[in-house]
């Protein structure tokens, strides 16, 4: 009697979709080895100065709204009544100190992307430069 396992075989054709939602499923699996467009790595620049600048600007703010929090805590709290007459000049001294954090926090944000730019506009115009098919010297 022969072995029909051996002579037997399987196939199942998957149709343009499935091959397509596949392939995309692996490649978010692979690894990341081919080198990136010029297009795309002016696209990551032009991020990174961006994503630099909101951070330190968000900081600002943040740190400016906690310090205004502390001053008006101590004007309207039960440190206040601690403090007495004290509790209001400090109170709005630390308010206004942390007001003038916030607004820092702009001026700071268009002062770190104009320094940014001006860091990377070298690297910058050199894809540019690919990108459009020319040659910088």
């Amino acid at each position: 009697m022969e072995d029909n396992k051996n002579n037997s075989s399987f196939s199942y054709t998957y149709s343009a979709g499935e091959i397509k939602e596949a392939r995309s499923i692996r490649d978010k699996y692979a690894e990341r080895d081919k080198e990136l467009s010029a297009v795309e790595l002016m696209r990551r620049l032009d991020a990174s100065v961006e994503n630099k600048a909101r951070a330190i600007s968000l900081s600002l703010g943040v740190i400016g709204t906690l310090i205004l929090g502390t001053g008006m805590s101590i004007i309207m709290t039960e440190i206040g009544n601690m403090l007495g007459s004290l509790a209001l000049p400090l109170g709005l001294l630390i308010g206004l100190v942390g007001i003038g954090i916030d607004a820092l926090a702009y001026p700071v944000y268009t002062a770190v992307i104009k320094k940014e730019r001006r860091r990377i506009a070298p690297e910058m115009l050199k894809l540019a430069d690919i990108v459009e098919g020319r040659s910088r010297e």
